[in-house]
């Protein structure tokens, strides 16, 4: 079947950058059509204020010569005037990574991965279902104040779920899948892998004790010793425990028990 035109517009100061973008567009995206061009928060702010320009995404870089592109989007929404997808494109910073991982908001790294851009185009949500400003909240949210974040998007199959982290019992590995398993016994298939999650979520107290699980250590019962050895959860589920991460697992058990936080 053949993939619906998108229209773009690219935020980016560097002509170079600039120039990479359009050219990995034309490569990896056929379909994605560049419509316009800002190299500054002024010039796209003039851009995206005439309703007669209408786009379908917005390729941004975060730091900008009149400002982070953060000020860019308040303006806007200020005017209700985000009714398109976002793709972060800019140079590698672990917080904002995770900040675009939580809130389902797209993002490349510098220098262009070919891969990682077209992942991020089969990504865009076109219309009402992309839920932009919501997103974009949960990202202003994490960015800003990563240690009180307390929520995390899902691209589920069915749409986009915006859950509490501390409601999370479990997340079980299927394929490129991922079931997150939830205090109230809902269970939600997500398109990501296990270890995604697990980069996401071992600050905050979640841990991989098998290649198809990560648990979040606040909703364990019990630990079985022995050969099989293996947890109980609250909600009656038998978690095995590899023998491959189980010296580490143990380690991690002790500093629990005495009081020390990691």
């Amino acid at each position: 079947m053949k993939s619906k035109n998108i229209k773009a517009l690219i935020v980016e100061d560097e002509q170079k950058s600039l120039n990479n973008l359009k050219n990995h567009l034309k490569e990896q995206c056929p379909h994605v059509k560049v419509v316009g061009e800002a190299g500054s928060i002024s010039e796209a702010l003039k851009l995206l204020s005439d309703s007669k320009f209408k786009i379908d995404v917005a390729f941004l870089d975060i730091n900008l010569p009149d400002g982070s592109v953060f000020q860019l989007l308040d303006q806007l929404q200020e005017k209700k005037r985000v009714s398109f997808d976002i793709v972060f494109v800019t140079a590698y910073e672990e917080h904002s990574v995770k900040a675009c991982n939580y809130s389902s908001i797209g993002f490349v790294v510098k220098p262009i991965n070919p891969d990682e851009l077209k992942d991020a185009v089969d990504r865009i949500r076109l219309g009402k279902e992309n839920q932009i400003d919501k997103r974009l909240q949960y990202f202003e949210n994490y960015y800003k104040n990563p240690n009180a974040f307390e929520k995390m998007s899902i691209s589920a199959l069915d749409g986009i779920y915006f859950i509490n982290i501390k409601d999370i019992v479990r997340c079980e590995a299927e394929d490129n899948y991922t079931h997150i398993h939830m205090r109230s016994g809902e269970k939600l298939t997500a398109s990501r892998t296990i270890k995604s999650y697990e980069e996401l979520l071992r600050a905050v107290n979640f841990y991989r004790v098998h290649k198809s699980h990560l648990v979040n250590l606040n909703f364990m019962r019990k630990f079985v010793k022995g050969d099989g050895g293996y947890l109980v959860m609250d909600d009656g589920k038998k978690i095995e425990v590899s023998r491959r991460r189980r010296p580490a697992f143990m380690e991690r058990l002790k500093m629990i028990q005495e009081g020390i936080n990691m």
